[in-house]
């Protein structure tokens, strides 16, 4: 057998597995409002996308249901987390009591960058009395800076305080934030009602 010189080794290819996409940073909203959590909370992601709020949420020890139409990136960046396809624009809700036709309670529901109007009575009642409402999506303005653009998809001005006119509002803003660019409204509001015990002191959150 005549060796191989190095003029006439065969090559060689190392084969690279793909990296996985870098997950998106939760939005500094949720983050901020999320000491308004009850530890033992439950937590529901509408349309959660990649799963950024999954992470966050599961990293801070809740158990975390996401749902959207396509769940195929969230799955790949968490594949043990909950998550649930479903077509929440056209199809029945799917977090629905088949016999009472009662819809499932968490201690939060987020919602970011999405806006489905059908919905939001679904939304509110998918608080539990004394859980947490996060919302934060495009608002009127939007279309002269960028995409989305249609009216269906922008809030109207003070739209989430109607929305959470029942709920104890903790916070609100609407205007216009940088980098990009880009118009937006969002609340944390906490629903009203008769709250379990939990034993656990109040949550605080500081102003700033």
């Amino acid at each position: 057998m005549i060796p191989h010189s190095p003029a006439n080794r065969p090559a060689t290819h190392t084969v690279r597995q793909p990296l996985a996409p870098a997950p998106a940073a939760p939005s500094p909203w949720v983050v901020r409002w999320s000491t308004l959590v009850d530890a033992q909370a439950s937590v529901l992601d509408v349309a959660c996308g990649s799963g950024r709020h999954v992470r966050w949420f599961m990293g801070r020890g809740h158990r975390v249901t996401g749902v959207d139409r396509d769940i195929a990136a969230a799955h790949q960046a968490l594949p043990d987390a909950e998550l649930l396809k479903a077509d929440i624009e056209n199809a029945p809700w799917p977090l629905t009591d088949t016999v009472t036709g009662a819809v499932q309670e968490f201690g939060v529901v987020v919602v970011t960058n999405y806006l489905w109007r059908a919905l939001f009575p679904v939304l509110v009642r998918s608080v539990a009395p004394g859980g947490v409402l996060v919302y934060e999506t495009f608002s009127a303005g939007q279309e002269a800076v960028g995409r989305p653009s249609r009216a269906e998809f922008l809030l109207k001005p003070g739209e989430l305080l109607q929305v959470c006119s029942d709920f104890h509002i903790v916070a609100y803003e609407e205007g216009v934030l940088t980098e990009p660019e880009r118009y937006v409204q969002r609340i944390a509001a906490i629903r009203k009602g008769p709250v379990k015990p939990t034993g656990q002191a109040a949550q605080r959150h500081l102003l700033s």
